[in-house]
């Protein structure tokens, strides 16, 4: 490793988790935590940025205990949160297959799943608040799918042997965030929250060293604005669309996690990136965004490829014994419901030997014949029908006749700010939830845990937390040189962005860096690449900055200049995921390096050098500082993590 890319600097630590017994650290941190007694919530702000399934449902119970909230988002309403594409289901450590599922199962999965890369206090509280997640869902009207006899259906989801997915057909994700949406919008009409759509943070303020508000651009008419308050709660999403091509929103962005980073917030674990096994193909430069197909359909469908390189035969045309059911051939413990990360590189693997299907040969076949004959067209179609209609409408092919043609995309960033067991970050007052922060998956996010990690954040865990910052301070008013200092960098930004009238779009300058992050730091690392990258970035980023054509002005509605400050954030971060990737020299979960695998291709860890939450620091373009936190296990043991 060049040792002038980074810097090393002193450990971090989380200094709120509990010790004792793993069972009562949630319950011990809790009673802990100082209280602010009704009177005094009325007279505490909090800034919410993002609506999403993290937001809302902290915005909703923040507003509902007393305190006043001012939340904002970027979409035109709370309800086109990216978090509304989600589809598969929910994980929740119910139990009611009586399947063998329980919290500690939930909490081991997790701890597995994510390649021991996780903090074992904050996997465990997770695990514990599922249950009381879907209580809350379903007493705010959230229609779960049901069996017969009444009780919540479930289903199955990679990494997991058990059914504990809660799910509402293919629209989990859209159900739930209208029963956050719904509780948020209870508590507008009452008076305790302040709603404002179709706003952007661009910037903290600071007062010596301590987050204590927000400055933000209306998107319709220009305007900047300054908003104070007693704490700012980020829940602004992952970064996946630093690889342009992703199933994420276009919207999506890492411009308010990046703009707290700058001011002192560590980004932890950047390279650690989810490739989805399950999304429709790319199928030309056309595309500015791919789609997701869930993961749930990996229930009833069998992924395969033709044996034979070069078969470019109709899916019909092949006979059984000429099908390779790969997943089921390699990993029969866990057939097709392998991790994302693993399926992932399975399908990569056989695309490469050539075996792969569809143009260009990027894609896999998902199929579906033996469940629509095993149990009835209506019967797949009551599961299934809504996601097999919208890759009809997308492929102008019917998936009740033929296969669907999957292949892996970039779908969830498992790093993000780094917080400690409170969900705050280095920054006082700055809290994170969601998938904006690293906490909870380590190197691999298993399917059906990110909803249950952003409700978990802004149901419970942050309600509780954020009273102990609020009840030792801080106080005061926010000077107006602090506010001054924020808003004159935000215009100076626009203005630098206005002004360059250049020759290139922003698009073609997002797309570039797309490419190069997906062709470098994509499914698979090696030095070479990772290195190779770190020439390209900087010059790409300079070549922004004097190409960049930015038409229009800042003073009304300007979509061009919205993107071009997302891209010019998603330059400078993707240079920090590089140097990540190119220091983190074993494979965990996401982060696939090709000097470090097994003899038969799976990850190798090395978790006497890498058993670290990697937390960089910020220096104003110069080289970024590491710091390490340890991660120990005392109640699941590192060992390899077989699915076979």
């Amino acid at each position: 490793m060049n040792d002038s890319l980074f810097r090393v600097g002193e450990p971090i630590a989380d200094t709120r988790a509990p010790g004792g017994p793993i069972a009562e650290r949630w319950t011990t941190r809790k009673f802990e935590a100082k209280l602010v007694n009704p009177a005094n919530k009325r007279k505490k702000t909090i800034i919410v940025i993002g609506t999403g399934l993290a937001g809302g449902s902290a915005g909703a119970t923040l507003g509902e205990q007393g305190y006043r909230v001012i939340q904002f988002c970027f979409q035109d309403s709370p309800r086109r949160a990216h978090s509304i594409a989600a589809q598969g289901g929910i994980n929740a450590a119910k139990n009611y297959r009586n399947d063998g599922d329980s919290v500690h199962r939930l909490f081991y999965d997790t701890v597995k799943g994510g390649d021991y890369r996780s903090r074992e206090s904050n996997v465990h509280r997770l695990a514990e608040i599922s249950t009381q997640i879907i209580d809350q869902c379903v007493a705010q009207g959230v229609p779960f799918a049901r069996e017969y006899g009444g009780l919540l259906d479930n289903r199955s989801f990679g990494g997991a042997q058990v059914s504990r997915t809660f799910y509402a057909r293919g629209q989990t994700g859209q159900q739930l965030l209208l029963g956050a949406y719904q509780a948020l919008l209870r508590q507008v009409d009452a008076g305790t929250v302040e709603l404002h759509a179709r706003h952007e943070m661009l910037d903290l303020i600071m007062v010596e060293g301590v987050a204590r508000g927000v400055v933000v651009r209306d998107l319709v008419t220009g305007a900047i604005r300054s908003y104070t308050a007693d704490a700012v709660v980020l829940a602004s999403g992952g970064y996946g669309n630093v690889y342009f091509l992703s199933t994420n929103a276009m919207g999506s962005n890492v411009t308010a996690s990046w703009r707290a980073h700058k001011h002192g917030a560590y980004f932890a674990n950047p390279c650690f990136t989810q490739i989805h096994p399950t999304c429709i193909p790319v199928s030309g430069e056309h595309q500015s965004k791919l789609t997701l197909m869930s993961e749930s359909l990996r229930n009833d469908g069998r992924v395969w490829v033709p044996k034979n390189v070069g078969d470019h035969r109709k899916p019909a045309d092949v006979p059984e014994d000429e099908r390779d059911y790969y997943l089921e051939r390699i990993y029969p413990a866990f057939g097709n419901l392998v991790p994302r990360d693993i399926a992932s590189r399975a399908a990569k693997n056989v695309c490469d030997e050539g075996r792969g299907v569809g143009p260009g040969g990027l894609g896999v076949y998902l199929d579906f014949g033996d469940a629509i004959g095993r149990l009835g067209v209506d019967a797949v179609k009551a599961k299934y029908g809504n996601l097999f209609t919208m890759y009809e409408r997308i492929t102008g092919e019917n998936p009740y006749e033929m296969p669907m043609r999957i292949y892996p995309a970039v779908h969830y960033t498992m790093g993000g700010l780094w917080v400690d067991y409170d969900l705050q970050s280095t920054i006082p007052g700055l809290f994170v939830i969601g998938e904006a922060n690293f906490s909870d998956h380590g190197a691999n996010r298993l399917g059906a845990s990110a909803l249950m990690q952003g409700l978990a954040d802004g149901y419970f865990v942050l309600p509780a937390t954020l009273g102990d910052y609020l009840a030792r301070g801080p106080v005061g008013e926010v000077p107006a040189a602090a506010i001054a200092a924020a808003e004159a960098r935000v215009t100076t930004m626009i203005d630098r962005l206005l002004s360059t009238r250049g020759d290139r779009t922003v698009d073609s300058f997002h797309r570039e860096l797309g490419h190069l992050m997906w062709e470098y730091c994509g499914m698979e690392r090696t030095e070479a690449g990772l290195r190779k990258a770190l020439a390209l970035i900087p010059a790409l980023r300079a070549e922004f900055w004097e190409r960049v054509n930015v038409p229009g002005s800042g003073d009304d509605l300007n979509q061009s200049l919205e993107r071009a400050g997302r891209v010019a954030d998603f330059l400078e971060l993707a240079e920090l995921m590089v140097i990540d990737a190119l220091h983190r020299t074993e494979s965990a979960g996401g982060h696939f390096r090709a000097e470090s695998q097994t003899e038969d291709g799976e990850a190798r860890r090395d978790d006497a050098n890498f058993s670290y939450v990697a937390a960089w620091e910020w220096h104003g373009g110069e080289p970024p500082t590491l710091h390490r936190e340890a991660l120990s296990y005392e109640y699941v043991q590192p060992s390899t993590r077989s699915y076979k």
